[in-house]
């Protein structure tokens, strides 16, 4: 705009006097709308608006000024101002941009991460100085930066660690290093969000495997543990049975077993006949029933 009124200005000169000479009031009048103009986009490029939720940072013949806040400034023409957005930034590493990473034990994983950012306004111009545009400032500092940071805190955990036990852990702990990295340069990062961790095809496959050496080992667990518990289950019944014939071979006298064969005796006595039976420790008394008689 500095030009164009710098142009107009001249045109309204050259209107001014060859109007002067000619004696027409037309050409005049196109000098003083010229100058009109040209006073009209002088002040045009002496002001700048800054946007609600941006900071600017002016620079002039090679200097960096202080940064512009939201509203109207004056400026020098000479100045130009590079603005940033204050409002969060998203930075998505998935799809092409995923960061693939390693394990302690070597495993090859992909993690997909969001980081949001946004710009400091009282950092702005160390931002410029460091990057000198907010696209430059993505690129340049929260991509490398935060593709670094995951690489390092994932090669200190496990595989299984990794993509399912730890999964919370390492996020917080990424979190905070992308923070503590970023905030010296004027980078606020308010959320970083470890959204998916992909084992690769070949780490699938030795999980697959862990799982199922898992299972058999389980299985086989299982399977002794209900052997043995049989064997303790029959070792304790035949230890019961065991004990329960010595205490009835102890009580078992022959004047025990001659009453009970008598009253054995007795009961089939009642039914049918019976001439002899052997009792005791052998021997036989001799009885003669004949279903009526004693």
């Amino acid at each position: 705009m500095f030009v164009i009124a710098i142009l107009l200005v001249i045109a309204a000169v050259v209107l001014f006097f060859v109007g002067r000479a000619t004696d027409s009031k037309g050409l005049r009048f196109g000098a003083l709308g010229a100058v009109l103009a040209g006073v009209f986009s002088l002040i045009v490029s002496m002001t700048y608006v800054i946007s609600a939720y941006e900071v600017g940072v002016p620079v002039a013949f090679g200097k960096v000024g202080s940064p512009m806040t939201s509203g109207m400034h004056v400026k020098s023409p000479f100045t130009d101002v590079t603005t940033f957005s204050t409002r969060p930034v998203d930075l998505n590493l998935s799809d092409k941009d995923v960061v693939e990473v390693r394990s302690s034990q070597g495993g090859v994983m992909y993690a997909e991460v969001t980081v949001k950012w946004a710009v400091v306004p009282t950092k702005s111009v160390e931002l410029y100085k460091l990057a000198g545009s907010e696209d430059a400032i993505q690129q340049r500092l929260v991509y490398p930066d935060s593709r670094e940071i995951v690489r390092n805190v994932f090669a200190r955990y496990s595989s299984e660690q990794g993509y399912a036990s730890d999964r919370e852990k390492i996020n917080a702990e990424i979190g905070s290093l992308i923070k503590e990295r970023l905030a010296p340069r004027g980078i606020d990062v308010t959320t970083v969000n470890l959204r998916n961790v992909k084992p690769s095809d070949s780490l699938q496959a030795q999980i697959d495997r862990k799982i199922q050496q898992q299972q058999a080992t389980e299985r086989a667990t299982e399977a002794a543990r209900t052997a043995k518990a049989e064997a303790d289950r029959r070792r304790i019944e035949a230890e019961g049975i065991a004990r329960a014939n010595r205490i009835l071979n102890d009580s078992l006298t022959d004047k025990v077993l001659m009453n009970q064969c008598i009253d054995a005796f007795k009961e089939a006595a009642a039914k049918n006949p019976v001439y002899t039976v052997p009792c005791a420790n052998g021997s036989s008394a001799p009885v003669i029933v004949d279903g009526s008689k004693r």
